[in-house]
């Protein structure tokens, strides 16, 4: 518990790391996540003013959850004549409300990631709730209007509330679907900051690394989980190559050309030892699976020296475990580096249907044509690609891309 919480930099790093604990603690013991949330940021603001003049108290999180336990009671107490159901719970002693052995955050990501939510809604409520941070920040970190992000918190908390049980305990077929419905929106947060869906930055370091934060508190929680681990792994390994990804004002420098010496080495190590430490019981789940290919672009000194014959069967066997039109793209470039631009073309024209409309499919035509030496054909892909993306990033380069193919002429 206390002691197994890793020593934040900062008061407002501690607060932010203990909020999911004291929340989840409110919203087990009195079910109301309004009222919930009132109290928790009134025991937060009591932290941050006392703290700084008294100093830490020994236990911060037991001191946390009595504040914000009173608070609740005093709010609960304010309602009782029209909260009848509160009454007994208010009327407890809050003595009992020191933490115990159970930590909370687990049990709240769940409820945030419920089935009933949409994943836009779930993702708002997990960087509220979860991540501690405030409306306007996951505001600006998706480029929406702060009222959009209140409206769906607001909406996401009003669908919970119809529950019975919310925190009831889920049985294992319950339990898989619930962790790997919170690891996907963790997932969401996380590759929306490595390359944001629309905005004139390829990615959102902010919301990077709050994905990572969490999924660490994760796999603090769940440390024998390997999906847990996998995933923990392959944000790691992904989130290395982020200094080498732009260039001086910000341009796409993809994969093949990036500066592998500017890739963080201590962030590799890190990802390969957690993926390693889950294989001796065997490739078991999706997170695994990229994270093993992860690693197999981290340990290669160059594009040409990538294992690509192990990619290529890694990405086979991830397609049996989730039928995702973007396994079956990524596929057919290793597959083209392996037997041909041709071969990887042929898989692709499979996915027409599926990735209508969508960048990556004809971004990846258009590479694929490009290594075929059929450079007019890739210069109209790259346009098409660009036409149809909203990162101002990655729709420059595919322009600057076709415009330089066909400056070189026809071959």
């Amino acid at each position: 518990m206390p002691g197994d919480i890793p020593a934040p930099a900062s008061t407002e790093d501690l607060l932010r790391t203990l909020t999911p604990q004291v929340l989840g603690s409110l919203m087990h013991r009195f079910g109301d996540f309004d009222t919930a949330e009132d109290a928790l940021q009134e025991a937060l603001l009591a932290a941050a003013t006392q703290w700084q003049t008294q100093g830490l108290p020994d236990d911060p999180l037991a001191w946390l959850i009595r504040v914000a336990h009173r608070r609740m009671v005093d709010m609960v107490r304010a309602e009782a004549a029209r909260r009848r159901r509160e009454i007994a719970v208010a009327d407890r002693d809050v003595a009992d409300a020191a933490p115990s052995d159970h930590d909370d955050t687990l049990t709240l990501l769940f409820l945030c990631c419920h089935p009933i939510l949409s994943p836009a809604a779930a993702i708002a409520l997990t960087l509220r709730a979860v991540g501690g941070l405030g409306t306007a920040q996951i505001a600006h970190a998706f480029l929406l209007p702060e009222s959009t992000v209140a409206q769906r918190i607001t909406r996401a908390k009003k669908k919970l509330a119809t529950l019975d049980h919310p925190f009831a305990q889920p049985d294992d077929r319950q339990w898989r679907e619930r962790l790997g419905a919170a690891l996907r929106v963790l997932y969401l947060i996380f590759t929306e900051g490595h390359t944001t869906s629309t905005g004139p930055a390829l990615q959102r370091t902010d919301l990077s690394d709050e994905a990572i934060r969490l999924t660490r508190t994760v796999h603090r929680l769940l440390p024998e989980d390997p999906e847990v681990t996998g995933l923990l792994a392959l944000m790691l390994l992904t989130d290395a190559r982020r200094a080498a990804r732009t260039g001086e004002h910000g341009e796409l420098i993809p994969l093949a050309e990036q500066n592998r010496a500017l890739w963080d080495r201590t962030l590799i190590t890190e990802g390969t030892t957690l993926i390693t430490g889950t294989l001796a019981a065997g490739l078991r789940g999706p997170y695994q699976i990229q994270a093993a290919i992860a690693v197999l672009h981290a340990q290669a000194t160059r594009t040409e020296n990538t294992e690509w014959s192990t990619v290529l069967a890694l990405y086979e066997r991830l397609e049996r475990y989730e039928d995702n039109p973007m396994v079956t793209l990524n596929r057919a470039v290793a597959t083209s580096m392996i037997s041909g631009p041709e071969a990887g073309l042929a898989l692709v024209e499979t996915l027409d249907k599926r990735l209508a409309g969508t960048h990556r499919l004809d971004a990846v035509r258009g590479h694929l044509h490009e290594m075929a030496g059929d450079l007019d054909t890739a210069a109209a892909c790259y346009v098409r690609a660009a036409a149809h993306t909203t990162n101002t990033p990655e729709r420059d380069y595919l322009t600057i891309r076709a415009a330089r193919l066909r400056r070189s002429g026809p071959r």
